[in-house]
């Protein structure tokens, strides 16, 4: 017992020592103690964050390929799957490894991203869904080929021949939807162009890429999933137009979205969900709040918002928990997020739109996986670096912080099948949001290529 009450005195004395020295020498007692174990508390979740910090895996050399239909009929063998990613984080690491570049040494700017080669990019994270895939691709293609047509050398199967059906398709076009212009949109070379467009405008969208592509990202499904894709593909003559990316593990959402971003070749890139709760035809919409923000470098980002639903049958019908979840989860928000994101009302809805501009300063920087992936992208897309704002002549007049996104409401409804755990995924959610935002905040996480 003697050794038991040496030690308990000891901390006694100790603890008085301490409350003498704060009473009278407080400037003492705040640098020798108050500071270091502050700084000791901070290093310790630095170090925890580093060990509990989500890290994506690298993809696999087979999750690098696709496979899609031919036109016979069959699938075709494994093919190498563009990837704009790699050469842009190549060309990154070229600057790091060579700071000191001989003068006129042709490196690309670490801000730019290859051309696109087709005009819509729509992404689909998939993960056993066999039974609600079809219905949703089936809205998705009835609309991209109507508004956006499909690729040079591509053509939909001719429907049975009816008298009264109209013929008024050309080049796989049919129903163009006009788009306004971008606003800024004027470069520094502007001047040195033959024929310069007048202020505010660009060059027909007609002399830009046409068609679309549809990435189905089988998330390591084990249902018939990519079958269900394939044979889709089959019917309708998607021909290297949907392409499906087999991921050996699962990833998540999160991973399956960034998998695929990483690939696409559009003008505009979108990802949607694979239920078709989202109305795809509120596309045009994404594209036309995109074209509302985008920045003198052609940075935009729109997102569907389901916030115009509360309060509506749709909302009102589900479960109190859910609501009460849902409600909880947005003050968490508020309060863990910057001032911008912090904002958006809804930031989980799965239709979100990005100009191919705005892919290099989200993208790679993403490293959320799971659920809560969609508020990283917010997140990367307001802290991203500034680019000049730009005159009608061409002269920089300011600078703009962050790329600006736009809240659109789209059309939604409920849909069975739903893979998420309430109670479970929203507390993952919450843990992983603190977790996000303080790895960003202490440094853990950092834009490495600028």
């Amino acid at each position: 017992m003697a050794p038991e009450g040496l030690t308990a005195g000891s901390l006694e004395q100790l603890v008085w020592f301490l409350w003498d020295t704060a009473r009278e020498q407080p400037f003492y007692f705040l640098v020798a103690f108050v500071l270091p174990l502050a700084g000791l508390a901070i290093f310790g979740i630095y170090v925890v964050l580093h060990l509990a910090a989500p890290k994506p895996r690298p993809p696999f050399p087979s999750e690098k390929t696709y496979v899609t239909t031919n036109p016979d009929g069959t699938i075709s063998a494994p093919r190498p799957l563009p990837c704009w990613y790699d050469r842009w984080h190549a060309e990154g690491l070229l600057r790091e490894q060579y700071p000191t570049i001989p003068e006129g040494f042709p490196v690309p700017d670490q801000a730019t991203i290859e051309p696109a080669e087709v005009e819509m990019s729509v992404v689909i994270p998939a993960y056993n869904e066999e039974a609600r895939i079809t219905a949703a691709l089936e809205e998705m293609v009835e609309y991209l080929d109507q508004q956006f047509g499909r690729p040079n050398g591509h053509s939909p199967p001719q429907p049975e021949p009816q008298q009264e059906k109209p013929t008024s398709q050309k080049k796989g076009k049919k129903g163009k939807r006009p788009t306004a212009p971008h606003r800024l949109v004027f470069k520094p070379d502007a001047a040195n162009r033959e024929s310069k467009p007048g202020a505010g405008q660009i060059p027909p969208s007609d002399t830009g890429p046409t068609g679309y592509e549809i990435l189905v990202i089988d998330d390591g499904s084990r249902d018939r999933t990519v079958d269900v894709a394939l044979a889709f593909s089959r019917r309708h003559g998607l021909h290297d137009i949907l392409r499906v990316v087999k991921l050996e593990k699962n990833r998540g959402k999160g991973g399956a979205v960034t998998h695929g971003l990483r690939h696409v070749r559009g003008k505009y890139a979108v990802f949607a969900d694979a239920d078709g709760a989202s109305r795809f035809s509120d596309l045009g919409r994404l594209i036309e709040g995109c074209e509302d923000v985008v920045d003198g470098s052609n940075r935009g980002v729109a997102i569907g918002s389901r916030a115009h639903l509360v309060g509506s049958e749709a909302v009102v019908k589900r479960s109190a928990i859910r609501n009460f979840l849902m409600r909880s989860f947005h003050f968490v928000l508020t309060i863990l997020t910057p001032p911008a994101t912090s904002r958006i009302r809804d930031t989980q809805c799965g239709f979100k739109l990005f100009s191919r501009a705005a892919l290099p300063h989200i993208v790679p920087y993403m490293h959320a996986e799971g659920w809560i992936f969609d508020i990283e992208m917010l997140m990367l897309a307001e802290s991203a670096p500034a680019t000049p704002v730009l005159a009608s002549d061409g002269a920089v007049i300011g600078t703009s912080a962050g790329i600006r996104v736009a809240e659109v409401p789209v059309g939604w409804h409920e849909v069975g099948g739903s893979k998420m755990n309430l109670v479970q995924d929203s507390l993952r959610m919450a843990v992983g949001l603190a977790v996000l935002r303080a790895s960003w905040m202490l440094g853990v996480y950092r834009r490495r290529l600028t």
